[in-house]
């Protein structure tokens, strides 16, 4: 049988042929069982390319890479899909998600949309990409902790890939710190002198005094603001002196209040009240006023009101502790910089650990999922807790 030639007398092998046109064309059967062809205008890479034709690899190429991959178990199809379609695909193995984890989503696919690299395909994407991609969102004016959440969420997705045999590497498998510099502005801890010299200024402040027993709980459980928001005068056991906490007050948009169980399942627990947390809580619920009955998701009865009578959210505490802040550095020489209503956490949280709390403890305390994270609050010392933490050591 004779065997094909080109229109320069080479053979062809099996599935490759030449068109009218000049063009090359290979036939092949993917993973699925289908037929598909690849096309180039060069058989091997020593071939010119046309005249007025896009530079392209040669066939010749094109098929060492297919064939490498059916030898592989690459899914030929799967690795075409683009960029968008993978993290889609990611997203829908988890279902039942937050609210706020499907509006991280939903913002991330957003962006990726208006990104070229959303449209493409993933067997395409270098790290090279990926890294120029970061740059990107940095030059558009994301921060630094934003865009690593962003890395962290398409690096998952494209493992999936790998999973699934769609590509063999993970072009997000790299340290943004390598890439860009992290700027994220550290947490700070109030030293006790701060913080007996911020609760002294509310205390004599007619406009800041009224907050000062939220602060105060804050900075003596330790809990995170949507927690506080969330409860209930249920919540509250003044007998055995311990706060129950199952669930967190939010609120957006679109869909205004809403109850979501705590951050992680480790988040649902009995606090302990301290003496000071005791009497703080004792003359909220003296002083609380009563309002219209709302119920949200089930919850009533919550503590914490603004001056409409709704449950206040976290927005309401982060505008007051700006204003606050704010005030307080006008008349004190050491300014406070950096302060949110998370610092209050992270002080409750740093001062325990130099008390020398058993970090399990701490971690049940925090309602942190992992211990690494509690472990952490154990690096913030300093020269005072150190020099303390040596002569008790030296007794």
């Amino acid at each position: 049988m004779e065997k094909r030639r080109d229109n320069k007398g080479r053979i062809l092998r099996t599935g490759e042929s030449q068109r009218k046109d000049g063009r090359y064309a290979y036939k092949y059967i993917n993973a699925l069982g289908e037929p598909k062809f690849e096309y180039a205008w060069k058989l091997v890479p020593t071939d010119k390319t046309p005249a007025g034709k896009r530079e392209d690899i040669s066939l010749r190429e094109k098929e060492q890479a297919i064939q490498k991959d059916l030898n592989d178990g690459i899914d030929t199809v799967g690795k075409k899909m683009t960029v968008c379609q993978l993290y889609a695909k990611k997203n829908s193995h988890r279902k039942n998600i937050k609210r706020n984890t499907e509006k991280g989503r939903k913002y991330l696919m957003d962006i990726l949309k208006k990104d070229s690299l959303g449209a493409r395909s993933i067997d395409t994407v270098k790290q090279s990409d990926a890294k120029e991609w970061c740059i990107r969102m940095n030059e558009n004016g994301y921060a630094y902790k934003t865009i690593s959440n962003f890395k962290r969420s398409l690096k998952a997705s494209f493992y999936v890939a790998i999973q699934d045999d769609c590509i063999r590497k993970n072009p997000f498998d790299f340290k943004l710190s390598d890439v860009l510099e992290d700027d994220t502005e550290p947490k700070i801890a109030l030293t006790p002198e701060q913080e007996a010299d911020l609760l002294s200024f509310m205390e004599s402040d007619k406009i800041y005094k009224k907050y000062r027993d939220e602060i105060i709980i804050l900075l003596e459980t330790g809990l995170r603001v949507s927690e506080l928001c969330g409860l209930t005068v249920k919540d509250l056991d003044f007998q055995n002196r311990s706060i129950n906490v199952d669930h967190q007050l939010l609120r957006d948009t679109e869909v205004g209040y809403y109850i979501e169980p705590p951050k992680t399942n480790s988040g649902i627990r009995q606090l302990p009240m301290s003496e000071k947390a005791y009497q703080a809580f004792r003359r909220i619920s003296k002083n609380r006023k009563k309002a219209e009955p709302i119920v949200i998701d089930g919850y009533n009865s919550f503590l914490f009101l603004n001056r409409e009578g709704l449950p206040k959210v976290a927005g309401n505490y982060e505008g007051m502790v700006k204003g606050l802040i704010k005030k307080y550095n006008k008349t004190h020489k050491d300014k406070l910089p950096n302060v949110t209503p998370h610092t209050f956490r992270h002080t409750f949280c740093t001062n325990m650990a130099n008390r020398g709390m058993n970090p399990n403890t701490l971690q049940y305390i925090m309602g942190h999922s992992n211990i690494t994270m509690t472990l952490g609050y154990y690096a913030h010392g300093s020269f005072v807790s150190a020099k303390a933490e040596m002569e008790r050591l030296s007794a």
